[in-house]
């Protein structure tokens, strides 16, 4: 009887003994669980700022086949630095072409009427004689006469006629003397066989 309580009370004794064991371990540990959770975090400590020194940029090298980035300073297209800030440079109308000045209008021809009359020649020579032109017609051309005239051709016109803006002078037999071509009040031309410049004015 002795001897089984005293292996109940041997065995009571190691149970107690592990519990205080296990209790005294986890004390040592920190605690529960559940306290080390709520317990309060810890503040960080501060940072110290690094100093930063000066930003560089500079452009990347252009992709190929895009257009070069604009550079500071670089000129501008024309008509670009005249708008206004703010305005829509693609958005602008086409700059108006410059006006159209219409060329004069070409003279009147000149008539058969308004070459009628007296006239002064001045031959290469340098010398001048008179040459009429008359309104009587002869055939199909109209009389002509000259006086003082030094060239031989010249002093042989007895007809003239006016066409597609031109005087022809005939000499008898109906060769052309002279064409020439201008208006009622001055003309110039040459001699048919010499080709000597003659000019006629009034």
């Amino acid at each position: 009887m002795r001897s089984s309580l005293w292996i109940v009370t041997a065995t009571l004794c190691s149970a107690l003994a592990l519990g205080a064991c296990s209790s005294s371990r986890l004390g040592g540990f920190g605690g529960s669980p559940t306290r080390g959770a709520m317990a309060a975090p810890r503040a960080s400590e501060p940072v110290e700022a690094v100093p930063s020194g000066p930003v560089e940029a500079s452009p990347l090298p252009p992709i190929d086949g895009q257009p070069l980035p604009p550079v500071a300073g670089a000129p501008m297209a024309p008509g670009i630095m005249d708008a206004p800030p703010g305005t829509d440079i693609a958005g602008l109308p086409p700059a108006a072409p410059p006006p159209v000045v219409a060329a004069p209008a070409p003279a009147a021809p000149t008539s058969r009427t308004a070459m009628v009359g007296t006239w002064t020649a001045r031959e290469a020579s340098g010398g001048t004689c008179r040459v009429q032109l008359s309104s009587s017609p002869a055939l199909d051309l109209y009389r002509a006469s000259t006086s003082g005239c030094s060239n031989q051709d010249l002093s042989k016109v007895n007809a003239w006629d006016y066409r597609d803006g031109e005087v022809y002078l005939y000499q008898t037999g109906g060769s052309v003397t002279a064409r020439l071509r201008g208006s009622s009040s001055s003309l110039s031309g040459a001699l048919s066989k010499s080709g000597a410049p003659l000019s006629l004015g009034r």
